[in-house]
């Protein structure tokens, strides 16, 4: 019998310099078969990334605050297996890349900012097969082709912020590939991508899978992602494997409540609910009993439909433009040319409504969502809030609207101060506007809104980086509505949550529109998580808006390739 490519037994990794200490991976057990493509899934923090980097042999073991135990045996050849564990540094070096390569997630920070993106990759081949630099950088333009870029010469000599998210993902593949390993983790090689960009990722991953006959344990949070691209799954809670199947039957019969309950979060285009399912729902009841998806789904109820209202627009744009002018290519250069980022787009917002708005990236909807609310200003249209333009004010004219003119950035750790408290963060709008005079009576304002956004009082003094990524979007959600705004823009603000923690936020979003009555635009790439959240969907290609429809009937028949192609991806 041929033995297993990659073997993990009783594998178990805990950090000791926390206190308590931390269990991060709990004597898990799992093989990986040659040419095998094995999915490995669950929340953030159930110790997915850390079992990956514990094979790759990258966290620090050595200095005492990390113990390990077990055993992870890699295939030789003649049949023989090592202990990756019990390997020198050096020998584990020609192991790492090589044999068993890695795509990180975040790309722009995996990759080197000061070097060009082609000597990367021919640092690779040159390390992994000798190569000299004439051989190294042919060999790497032929990788740039594997990797379907569209211009090999120009991404070569382009640095990592020169390129989009989907191209730096791309550049991660093709170093990775360079050693020709025949075990390759990807890491949420697609979080945050636009789902057609994440759609031609995860093809590209199978063909070059197929071509290069390699393993691969493919790690997400996105159960379609997974189920698109593995041949088993293992889902993971708290350290430790809590179900495993075939990726073709395991969510469809889900046996453990919270495989079915990671199966029930995300949304789906094909029905439209109330509410979206969330974790705590599939918990058992007072008699034990454990209730199914769709006994859940039949207490959630259909979301209603929307209704024409006879009220004037809360927000309206008339022929909206907002351009660019590209840099230069060199200091002596003439002016780049102007890039037309919005492009006579017609909207209007009406009071208590929630638009979707979704493209690609580059379509143009960031853009014209920090216009909306004054952080870019319109090159040429008309923009009025509550029947008054407001698009020719001038910036002290614009602070005073700007506690009724609110955004929830994608980012929530980049756009909240590191060195400032979540609740001296939160105040700070009170302060600025004199909302609420007294600092005691503006703390308790704060932790009214802690508590409506569904953190605690005691969080008021934590700093940003002691939350998790579904908390620290809380805390900028409750930050935007302290000063009660009528007009709410989120840009993105779940499209890097985990499918359960996402489900949290959205739910909260709805509960705090019902009960804040503001209106509200939501950004996104995915065009489910907008079909659950909005009213209308406008969609957005090369600053334009080339359809719109009601929620629940415009992914039924489209009519833009743009609008197609986001219906595709989004029924992964």
């Amino acid at each position: 019998m041929q033995h297993p490519l990659l073997e993990i037994c009783d594998l178990r990794v805990v950090f000791e310099d926390s206190s308590p200490p931390v269990v991060a991976v709990d004597n898990i057990r799992f093989s990986i078969a040659p040419g095998e493509s094995l999915g490995l899934v669950g929340e953030s923090g159930s110790g997915k990334s850390i079992t990956a980097l514990s094979i790759m042999r990258l966290l620090d073991f050595e200095n005492g605050s990390i113990q390990k135990s077990g055993r992870m045996l890699f295939l030789e050849s003649a049949g023989k297996q090592s202990d990756l564990m019990q390997l020198k540094k050096d020998e584990m070096r020609r192991i790492r890349g090589k044999r068993i390569a890695m795509i990180f997630q975040e790309p722009m920070h995996a990759l080197n900012p000061v070097m060009r993106c082609g000597d990367q990759i021919t640092e690779a081949l040159k390390l992994h097969k000798s190569l000299d630099d004439g051989a190294a950088k042919k060999a790497a333009l032929e990788l740039l082709q594997k990797v379907q870029i569209q211009d090999v010469n120009r991404a070569f000599i382009s640095y990592p912020f020169q390129l989009s998210g989907g191209q730096k993902q791309r550049i991660l593949i093709a170093i990775a590939l360079a050693g020709n390993p025949e075990l390759l983790i990807a890491d949420e090689p697609t979080t945050a991508l636009d789902v057609h960009v994440q759609k031609a990722i995860l093809d590209l991953l199978k063909d070059l899978r197929q071509e290069f006959g390699m393993s691969m344990l493919f790690i997400s949070h996105d159960l379609g992602v997974v189920s698109a691209v593995c041949d088993r799954i293992l889902v993971m809670k708290n350290g430790k494997i809590v179900e495993a199947g075939p990726a073709k039957s395991l969510f469809e019969d889900a046996q453990h409540p919270y495989t079915r309950g990671l199966a029930a979060c995300r949304p789906k285009l094909e029905e439209r609910l109330n509410r979206l399912p969330e974790l705590k729902d599939f918990l058992p009841d007072a008699s034990g009993n454990m209730p199914s998806p769709e006994e859940v789904r039949s207490r959630i109820g259909a979301a209603s439909a929307w209704s024409k209202t006879d009220d004037a627009p809360l927000l309206q744009l008339e022929q909206g433009s907002v351009w660019f002018e590209s840099p230069r290519k060199h200091l002596f250069s003439r002016k780049g040319e102007v890039v037309k980022a919005v492009h006579d787009v017609d909207l209007q917002v009406f009071p208590g409504e929630t638009i979707g708005l979704v493209g690609a990236s580059g379509s143009g909807k960031t853009t014209l969502g920090r216009t909306l609310v004054g952080l870019l200003p319109l090159n040429s249209g008309k923009l009025s809030f509550r029947g008054q333009t407001i698009s020719d004010l001038d910036a002290a004219s614009w602070q005073s609207l700007r506690k009724d003119l609110q955004m929830v950035f994608q980012d929530p750790y980049s756009s909240l101060n590191p060195r400032k408290s979540i609740g001296e963060a939160i105040r700070e709008p009170l302060q600025v506007h004199q909302l609420v005079d007294g600092k005691q009576a503006q703390r308790d304002r704060v932790v009214e809104l802690l508590e409506l956004v569904g953190l605690e009082a005691d969080h008021y003094h934590r700093h940003p980086h002691a939350f998790s990524g579904g908390q620290r979007q809380r805390i900028c959600i409750a930050r935007a509505l302290t000063l009660e705004p009528d007009f709410l823009i989120c840009d993105e603000s779940v499209s890097a949550l985990d499918v359960s923690i996402q489900a949290q936020v959205l739910n909260l979003l709805k509960d705090l529109q019902d009960k804040l009555h503001f209106s509200c635009i939501f950004i996104s790439h995915d065009l489910a998580v907008v079909n659950f959240i909005a009213d209308r969907i406008l969609v957005m290609d090369q600053g334009k808006i080339v359809e719109q429809g009601v929620a629940g009937e415009l992914y039924k028949n489209p009519q833009s390739e743009i609008t197609r192609r986001l219906v595709e991806a989004s029924r992964l």
